[in-house]
């Protein structure tokens, strides 16, 4: 008996000293891990951080965003690898960070692992000391009387966050995943400035939701001073009290005092027939720095006109400045600049004096300024293009888009550049570009000049005045003037409008100047 049961025990000690069997036992450690900027391609090797979606001592889950980052090509939000609570930003928003470099710090809860699984097998080295063949017979022979483990008290982990783009996710309504933020460096760097948090404007009104300058600003604006009244809304029908915005206030205080002023009015229509019949050419040979780059011929020259030197470099024009056709109201703005340097009354401006007592005198200005009336979203403003005479009709075209896009900006992109204290000394209105009125009465305001003119819509009409007594289909402008009484007189104010009438309907008559 003795000899068998030593060899049942010696081929029992021989199996497990190769296979080797135990309970897991688990318990959980902390870790810090090191989150890194890794690579996101295109030739990228730094980063600027533009916003931490985190702050020390948040809880994460996988896939929740951490940050966005800025490189020279595009943002790009970077998401949590771990499940965590982050213990340390490394670097702050508005820092470069080098592809690779740590960015922050996540405390990870892992499981350490005591003993092996009892239903896992893993060879172990062999012990021949007769203190391991005890320790393995005790093992033995006490495993089947070991009771089993009791279950973990721990309270189990949150279920992990599944991506938004595995096909098994499903919408939580109580979750909230954050509106992707699109916007190029100098809005986000004026946004930090102002102090906008974008995530409350995303999405925004440019390309793919992306957020744009005026985002920004109307946000600004609608925070400071709302201008519309819509927010407010009527309850039983009862009525609503809005208080006027700056801009509409200050309108309201420039009606008061044109009560000061005497106005003369006049009307008449001038012909835009044989000026209609130019603008094809006109808008054929626009020069190429007053057109967007995309409308730019990209023709080669079958010879350079710049093989034995350089011609002058055409003026920096701003991209809001670009267009790709002309209107009727530069040649207009032109004429009128034309026939003002042959009135000086028309350049003349009522002399600021500062004693009451003295009598009144005029300023006559040696070029043309005129004011141009521009209704936008905050109000009614009037920009000045000073010394209009010196400039082309096409120079013109892309000042008044350049002013628009200012004007139209919020808040207003106007500055004093723009609108010089003194104005300008004739102001006009082109409301035929609203509706579809003839005639209006425009008002003066103190500082706005002697004069102002409303221009109304173009209309094709018959006038048998043409022809030989059958008449003829034209192209007619009609035209209202209020001026200062106190300045310009009746006869005068028409004897100018025919002046300018001369170059409108015979435009061939700027080719003398040179224009």
């Amino acid at each position: 008996m003795l000899p068998r049961r030593l060899q049942k025990l010696a081929g029992r000690r021989f199996l497990t000293a190769c296979l080797h069997t135990s309970r897991r036992v688990q318990n959980s450690q902390k870790v810090i891990e090191k989150f890194k900027l890794a690579d996101i391609g295109e030739g990228i090797t730094e980063c600027e951080i533009i916003k931490w979606n985190v702050k020390p001592q948040t809880v994460i889950q996988a896939f929740d965003p951490l940050c966005e980052v800025q490189s020279d090509k595009a943002s790009v939000e970077i998401t949590s690898p771990f499940d965590g609570v982050v213990t340390k930003i490394l670097v702050e928003e508005g820092q470069v960070a080098k592809v690779g470099s740590d960015l922050c710090l996540i405390e990870v809860v892992k499981e350490a692992v005591n003993g092996i699984s009892s239903n896992i097998a893993e060879p172990v080295d062999t012990v021949s000391n007769s203190d391991a063949d005890t320790q393995l017979i005790a093992d033995q022979s006490t495993n089947e009387q070991e009771p089993e483990a009791e279950p973990s008290t721990s309270v189990p982990s949150a279920p992990r966050r599944k991506h938004p783009m595995d096909p098994t996710f499903t919408p939580d309504a109580d979750s909230t995943f954050p509106v992707p933020v699109l916007a190029t460096p100098s809005v986000r760097h004026l946004a930090r400035q102002r102090g906008v948090d974008l995530a409350q404007l995303a999405p925004g009104s440019g390309r793919d939701g992306r957020i744009i300058r005026q985002d920004v600003e109307q946000y600004l604006a609608d925070a400071v001073m709302p201008e519309h009244p819509a927010s407010v809304s009527s309850q039983d029908g009862q009525d609503i009290i809005v208080e006027l915005g700056r801009t509409r206030y200050g309108m309201w205080k420039a009606m008061e005092k044109s009560l000061q002023i005497p106005h003369f009015g006049y009307s008449t229509t001038l012909d835009l027939t044989t000026l209609h019949g130019l603008l094809p050419v006109l808008n054929a040979h626009i020069p190429t720095h007053f057109l967007p780059p995309s409308a730019i011929p990209t023709l080669p020259l079958a010879v350079s006109p710049s093989s034995l030197y350089p011609p002058p470099s055409p003026p920096e024009v701003p991209s809001s400045g670009h267009y790709t056709r002309l209107t009727y109201l530069p040649f207009l703005l032109k004429t009128l600049a034309k026939s003002m340097l042959e009135w000086p009354l028309l350049r003349a401006s009522i002399t600021q004096t500062v004693e009451s007592s003295s009598k009144p005198s005029l300023t006559i200005r040696p070029h043309s300024d005129i004011s141009v009336a521009l209704s936008t979203p905050n109000g009614l403003y009037t920009p000045t293009i000073q010394s209009a005479d010196t400039y082309s009709i096409y120079a013109l075209s892309s000042q008044l888009k350049h002013l628009s896009h200012l004007g139209r900006q919020t808040p207003c992109g106007l500055t004093p550049k723009e609108m010089p204290k003194r104005g300008g000394t004739l102001t006009v209105s082109n409301v035929g570009a609203i509706g579809a009125g003839d005639f209006a009465a425009p008002v003066l305001v103190p500082g706005g000049g002697v004069a102002i003119v409303a221009l109304g819509r173009a209309k094709w009409v018959w006038d048998v005045n043409q022809g030989d007594g059958t008449g003829e289909r034209r192209l007619k402008l009609g035209v209202s003037w209020s001026a200062d009484h106190r300045v310009v007189e009746g006869a005068e104010l028409a004897a100018f409008v025919e002046c300018w009438r001369g170059y409108v309907e015979n435009p061939q008559r700027l080719i003398a100047d040179s224009f």
